[in-house]
């Protein structure tokens, strides 16, 4: 029998990107939970954009400039306040929910992957800041391909990779729209839907929704 293959998407999914702010929000003000939502739309929207123009530049390389966007969007950070929060974001907190499921999965003899839009020096950083090194086989990078998800030949990496068909893998993602583009791909889809957000992109439907990665089991 082949060994169950489980990919990860990472930000969002094992990694809380709102544990950057969280930490510092005597450093930002009240504007600190709308700056976080801010930045956070920025940075994805423009992975989106500049993989449309063909115009890339690394995850990190935007996370800084939604970071610039969102602070002048919320009337302004300090130098202090931008510097810890990029230093902050390179260490997010993993999930109360990640390194358990991981763990039950592996203990189970399924191999645990990270396909993302990270960097792979930042992959790197955060996988071992948040503990979960461990748990994880390997990390996957879009940045092989300057072009971010979900192109299609992001989800490919996956086979190019390990040498599976698109159905033979199981792809786990806090993020709507790239469950919709796994899917669209050929990948067998978990949403891990903790807020309880209304579902989108219907034609492209996940083959489960979970709450938290503690629903997940090996198929």
């Amino acid at each position: 029998m082949p060994v169950p293959l489980y990919v990860f998407d990472a930000y969002g999914t094992l990694f809380d990107v709102h544990s950057a702010v969280g930490r510092h929000r005597q450093l930002v003000g009240s504007q600190a939970e709308r700056l976080s939502d801010v930045w956070r739309a920025k940075q994805l929207e423009y992975t989106w954009v500049r993989s449309l123009m063909g115009a890339y530049q690394d995850f990190d390389a935007l996370t800084e400039q939604a970071l610039d966007f969102a602070a002048a969007r919320c009337g302004g950070i300090s130098p202090q306040a931008r510097t810890a929060l990029l230093e902050s974001y390179r260490q997010l907190d993993a999930f109360s929910d990640a390194a358990p499921a991981l763990a039950r999965l592996r203990s189970a003899g399924a191999k645990c992957v990270i396909l993302s839009n990270g960097t792979p020096q930042g992959l790197a950083r955060a996988v071992a800041s948040a503990g979960l090194s461990s748990w994880l086989d390997e990390s996957l990078s879009v940045d092989t391909l300057r072009v971010f998800k979900t192109a299609p030949q992001a989800y490919e990496l996956v086979g190019r990779r390990y040498g599976v068909a698109p159905r033979e893998v199981w792809f786990q993602s806090a993020n709507r729209w790239d469950i919709a583009g796994a899917r669209k791909f050929g990948f067998r889809t978990n949403w891990i839907n903790r807020p309880g957000a209304p579902d989108e992109y219907r034609d492209l439907a996940p083959d489960n929704v979970l709450r938290s990665l503690d629903d997940l089991g090996v198929h």
